[in-house]
């Protein structure tokens, strides 16, 4: 009987590559949160509570969640929209339009929220029709849910796009042969196969925007318990050199967000492994 030989799993160098991975996350991510931890734990138990559960910062830790929901949500929808023609159709001007999404990524966020104001304040290019109709855009959530928008398409867009580009179209041509319509072949075929990809630019998108600060700051208008986001109010605490403070407050977002995505990781590998099984 032949001897079976034994097949290693593992690459060659292994466990220097290992040793490189965890010193380098442990400098860049892992020890700056333990320190933020750790500089929350100087406050008692009772100001930290009282820190976090203060009325103007369950104000914008609402404000913020629900701001940044939507905008994951529009992203959601309208990324996958513009990812579905970026593949799927052939036209002029593409590869222009196709390098303008990265754009959020290379423009710093204080130019954008700039930008932004300039164009939706009520004597803005945008804003003043909105302002004749007695909408307010700028300075309100409403300028807040744009703005973050504007900074998570790209997180999409770049989820949804090389799945669609690698969608074999052998599947779409059969249904089609076998009487199916084109809203049944998205819902039963496409979107099934988009779904993980969705979920997960929808997941960077929320995560960016509840920490985003450069290009809210000046369209949100920063008023205490209606416009005031939590990085802003975290900004704040440090300027008055409440280091704790704004520790406990930022150590919050972060269990929250680490929680969210997760949760939504867990998701996608449920649904991703269903979808092999099937």
């Amino acid at each position: 009987m032949a001897k079976k030989l034994k097949q290693k799993r593992v690459l060659p160098g292994f466990g220097l590559s290992m040793g490189y991975t965890v010193i380098y996350l442990s400098l860049i991510i892992l020890i700056p949160l333990a320190v933020l931890f750790l500089k929350a734990s100087t406050l008692s138990l009772k100001e930290f509570w009282d820190t976090v559960t203060d009325p103007r910062v369950v104000a914008s830790y609402k404000l913020t969640i629900y701001t940044s929901f939507v905008a994951a949500i529009i992203n959601a929808v309208f990324g996958t929209l513009i990812a579905w023609v970026l593949v799927r159709y052939e036209f002029f001007g593409k590869r222009i339009i196709d390098a303008a999404v990265d754009l959020p990524f290379a423009l710093p966020t204080a130019v954008a929220g700039i930008a932004l104001t300039t164009i939706y304040a009520p004597n803005g290019w945008i804003g003043h029709y909105f302002d004749a109709m007695g909408m307010k855009v700028a300075y309100t959530p409403l300028g807040i849910m744009i703005a973050l928008t504007f900074i998570g398409l790209p997180f999409v867009v770049r989820s949804v796009q090389p799945i669609l580009q690698d969608l074999n179209h052998q599947y779409e041509e059969a249904a089609s042969t076998l009487g199916a319509n084109p809203v049944q072949i998205f819902f039963k075929i496409i979107f099934p196969a988009i779904f993980p990809a969705i979920l997960t630019g929808f997941a960077l998108a929320f995560a960016r925007a509840l920490g985003e600060y450069g290009s809210v700051v000046f369209i949100s208008g920063n008023m205490p318990m209606k416009t005031e986001i939590v990085p802003l109010l975290i900004i704040t605490k440090l300027e008055q050199f409440n280091y704790a403070g704004a520790a406990a407050i930022a150590s919050v977002m972060l269990v929250f967000s680490f929680i969210l995505l997760f949760v939504i990781n867990v998701w996608q590998w449920k649904t991703t492994k269903k979808q092999q099984l099937t």
